[in-house]
């Protein structure tokens, strides 16, 4: 159950027609819900965070990057900040039980992992406790319409009939919150709209791409992360994000990444097939654009390193 400003979150609608009505139904409502707009306004204002590990001058602070798909718990006792970055239609979640301060980040990248995937954030947060108080933060996605359905002059007219990817996605997030017994309070909607900057010629992006949170406080930043930070084994882990839509082990999944009662990050195994391989081979061959174009839900807005990072996966080529 949804809860805003400390109160239970309800749009008094009682003639929903299916889930996916319900959803969009509880999504304009919060998404124009003075305290979570306010929230979002506070957000945008912030400076973003640009994370960065020196090899020379070591941090005295412990990190757990995620990766699209990926999810993490972690103890505050054990860990000082946690984050994710590369969200273009994507929406980063973060919960984090008031009591004990366990915290859980997700990469969502499709409306069909979110149901498991809460419960696998949830099985070390809430730890059986159903009346444990949960912070809930949605970051990222963006408004990916068409142009043709950005024109409304509401937020309800804008997403009644909304193409895109990062909609569906918003929409099954907030209606399974929604629906679950356990009391999640949320605290920051930044999403679609109040993610979304335009160029002179109209064209969207998101405002911010990536979060860091620090597990002690439970404040949260924007930001982003260098080469260095998003680690380890980040090309595996980049490799494992797409075999894993063809692994049938991970359907509706998040990825496993991060042990969080030994504190150590353990990769789960995805299986890698040959064609996988030469498909990956195959992008080699292929100009920025066209990898763009086939492999981006949003090519325009992604960053300078998404073309290059999949270049990269070329490595295991030599590295079988």
């Amino acid at each position: 159950m949804i809860f805003v400003g400390g109160l239970p979150f309800s749009t008094n609608n009682s003639s929903w027609s299916s889930s996916s009505s319900q959803g969009s139904d509880i999504l304009v409502a919060l998404l124009e819900h003075p305290v979570l707009v306010s929230a979002s306004h506070s957000f945008k204002s912030m400076e973003e965070t640009k994370v960065s590990v020196s090899s020379e001058t070591p941090s005295p602070s412990k990190y757990v990057y995620v990766f699209q798909r990926e999810y993490a718990t972690v103890d505050p006792a054990l860990v000082d900040y946690v984050g994710t970055d590369e969200a273009t239609t994507c929406v980063g979640l973060v919960i984090r039980n008031r009591r004990n301060r366990m915290t859980s980040i997700a990469h969502m990248d499709n409306p069909e992992i979110v149901d498991i995937g809460l419960c696998q954030m949830l099985s070390l947060v809430v730890d059986h406790d159903l009346d444990a108080e949960l912070d809930v933060y949605l970051i990222g996605g963006f408004d990916d319409a068409s142009p043709n359905h950005a024109n409304g002059t509401t937020i309800s007219e804008c997403y009644s009939d909304m193409d895109g990817y990062s909609l569906p996605l918003c929409r099954k997030l907030v209606d399974t919150l929604q629906r679950r017994q356990e009391k999640f309070h949320v605290q920051t909607l930044h999403v679609l709209g109040h993610n979304t900057k335009r160029d002179s010629q109209g064209n969207a992006y998101p405002i911010f791409h990536g979060f860091l949170v620090e597990t002690c406080t439970g404040s949260l930043s924007p930001a982003s992360f260098d080469g260095t930070s998003r680690c380890p084994d980040e090309i595996v882990r980049r490799i494992r994000v797409t075999s894993s839509y063809q692994d049938t082990s991970w359907n509706g999944k998040l990825l496993e990444t991060y042990d969080t009662q030994t504190d150590r990050f353990v990769i789960a195994p995805c299986h890698w097939t040959v064609r996988k391989f030469y498909i990956v081979m195959s992008l080699q061959q292929l100009s920025d654009e066209e990898i763009l174009r086939r492999c981006s839900t949003s090519p325009s807005a992604e960053g300078p390193d998404f073309v290059e990072n999949l270049r990269r996966y070329g490595h295991i080529k030599n590295n079988p």
